[in-house]
């Protein structure tokens, strides 16, 4: 805990300074969301307790406490993008919640993440400098800190080296700090995968395959080998992998007909894989609605709806919302749509996961250990 608090100090501490031209704000975004942000749907609903008969008869019409369903928040990064058409570069830690039914040393079911969005920025290159940057300031603050110190004589302690890896915090820390980082895309280390596993088919489990995405066991290897066991940038995934609100990549190269998307997956050392992820954001209305449209995100209106259906004619005064097709709505995510709507610009941002932060720079091989009271698949006594 002593360790979590000085990262927290030095998060502080970076974002005061982030991109060198002035203060990231921090903001307070809802816990309470109207979408599930990734489209992945392993959500957590909100409701209160009892049912609709124990509301005052005056209520009993709605189903729901607000009106319609909501859920705890997977992630912050739609409210922050509104921050940050406002209010600039903007970030924030906050609890997450995903209801993933994942009992493994790397998942919880409520966590803290790191967010930020930044303004402005039109290339993925200056979003991953921005994590690079801030994770090797976090690490050097914390390697000088009396926490730091600490946690080095922790382990100098033979009896509290664990007895199926020996924890050397020094080489945790130089990985993240010395040197650059690698940056592969996604389909270059589907080819090394493909290599490797042609080479030798029992290295995986799983053989790597384009569309399906990486599995743990490839995420391991890409670190090990392609990164030589320090932290790389994957970059640039098919767009059928990823949420809808991701902006394509620059290249727009396609692969087996699968378009990729301008975005990253940080992944770490010592099985820890995927702390941050971030993208470009797609900041055009009309691509933006394509996006939601092929991934089935609109809605259909209801049939005694008295508002017109019209498809959209820039011409026209009677157009409803533009770039809808007739009997489509954009339900709980006009408010998102909007923010293009009525103006935007290019902007991009990240999440990193701060327990598993926590538990890498630490040595501790299970996040639900550096976690006070860890909610987990099953379980959440207290």
């Amino acid at each position: 805990m002593r360790a979590r608090a000085q990262l927290l100090s030095n998060i502080h501490e970076f974002c005061d300074c982030t991109r060198g031209f002035y203060t990231s704000l921090q903001v307070q975004p809802p816990l309470i969301t109207s979408s599930d942000c990734e489209g992945a749907g392993e959500v957590f609903t909100v409701a209160p307790r009892g049912d609709s008969n124990t509301l005052p008869s005056s209520k009993k019409v709605e189903q729901h406490y607000f009106k319609d369903p909501k859920y705890l928040t997977v992630s912050s990064q739609l409210h922050l993008e509104a921050f940050s058409a406002e209010l600039g570069d903007v970030w924030t830690l906050s609890p997450t919640f995903r209801a993933e039914q994942s009992d493994t040393p790397r998942h919880l079911s409520e966590f803290y993440m790191y967010e930020a969005e930044l303004r402005g920025v039109e290339n993925l290159h200056a979003v991953m400098i921005t994590v690079q940057n801030g994770l090797k300031m976090l690490v050097t603050k914390l390697r000088n800190s009396p926490q730091g110190k600490e946690l080095r004589e922790y382990y100098e302690n033979r009896q509290r080296q664990p007895e199926e890896e020996e924890i050397d915090l020094y080489d945790r820390w130089n990985r993240l700090i010395v040197g650059r980082w690698e940056i592969i895309s996604y389909t270059e280390a589907m080819t090394e995968l493909a290599k490797a596993y042609q080479a030798d088919r029992g290295i995986f489990e799983h053989a790597p395959t384009w569309k399906k995405g990486l599995q743990l066991e490839h995420e391991k290897w890409i670190v090990a080998v392609l990164g030589q066991g320090r932290p790389i940038f994957v970059t640039d995934y098919p767009r059928a992998l990823k949420p809808f609100y991701m902006l394509p990549s620059n290249s727009q190269g396609e692969h087996d007909g699968g378009e990729t998307v301008a975005c990253f997956d940080l992944l770490f050392p010592f099985g820890y894989c995927e702390i941050a992820g971030g993208s470009l954001r797609e900041h055009r209305l009309e691509n933006l609605i394509k996006n939601m449209r092929q991934q089935g995100m609109l809605k259909k209106k209801d049939a005694g709806s008295s508002a017109p259906d019209l498809v959209h004619n820039a011409s026209s005064p009677l157009s409803n919302y533009p770039f809808l097709e007739p009997g489509e709505d954009l339900g709980n995510l006009k408010w998102y749509a909007d923010l293009r709507r009525y103006g935007s610009s290019p902007h991009g941002g990240f999440g990193m996961g701060f327990d598993r932060l926590v538990a890498y720079l630490t040595g501790v091989s299970n996040v639900r250990d550096v976690v006070p009271f860890p909610r987990t698949w099953g379980r959440a006594d207290c």
